[in-house]
């Protein structure tokens, strides 16, 4: 388990800061969260000086706001270093197109709440498999139980995409915003979660000192 640079808004841009945050959460894992185009510029400066990143498992989370179009994305992608392996990308983001095929299984798609047009379902994301076959799945749990309460529509997504399950988003959601775990979504979501071992599962809120 690690943490998203996302839970760490007050360091918001100054990338020394949040990696060292996210290190204290654990060395295992972290995301490095940049979701404006503009902020993910930063981010790709700061690792082009080479930076010592003390994680096991090291994500990136590409940029979904700013894009001008998926061939902009594709340009930001393409600038990361080969070190990193895991670029979580929107379904939104990628058009209708092959744009980023070329980055093959480095790319994880994340499945998508309420907010999202596309995203949410097996189905959706059946389409995007189907240009980026070499791609993973990053499943993001409160996202699928903010469309399906009952956890059935999650319960669909590991059925179908588990072999390509690369990375689980933990957070509870209130008001469309990631919040810390709740216990009640603790207990909730444990049977699915018990599904997802051996991939790295990035809290994407704080986790409440209760």
């Amino acid at each position: 388990m690690g943490a998203s640079t996302g839970c760490f808004s007050s360091l918001r841009g100054d990338w020394p800061a949040l990696v060292a945050a996210a290190h204290e959460v654990s060395s295992y894992a972290a995301e490095l969260a940049a979701l404006q185009a503009r902020e993910f510029e930063g981010l790709l400066s700061y690792l082009d000086l080479g930076p010592a990143l003390p994680f096991n498992d090291l994500s990136v989370h590409a940029p979904t706001k700013g894009l001008r179009d998926p061939a902009h994305l594709r340009e930001l992608l393409e600038r990361l270093p080969l070190g990193i392996e895991t670029i979580v990308v929107h379904p939104d983001t990628l058009g209708d197109g092959d744009e980023l095929a070329a980055l093959g299984s480095r790319l994880i798609v994340e499945n998508m709440d309420g907010r999202k047009a596309f995203g949410q379902t097996a189905d959706d994301l059946a389409t995007v498999f189907a240009r980026l076959p070499e791609a993973g799945f990053c499943f993001d749990i409160a996202h699928a139980w903010s469309i399906d309460p009952s956890m059935a529509l999650a319960g669909e997504l590991i059925d179908r995409l588990a072999s390509r399950l690369r990375e689980v988003h933990l957070s509870s959601l209130a008001d469309g915003r990631h919040v810390g775990l709740t216990d009640e979504h603790a207990a909730l979501f444990a049977p699915l979660l018990s599904r997802c071992v051996d991939v790295p599962w990035i809290l994407e809120a704080p986790v409440s000192a209760s």
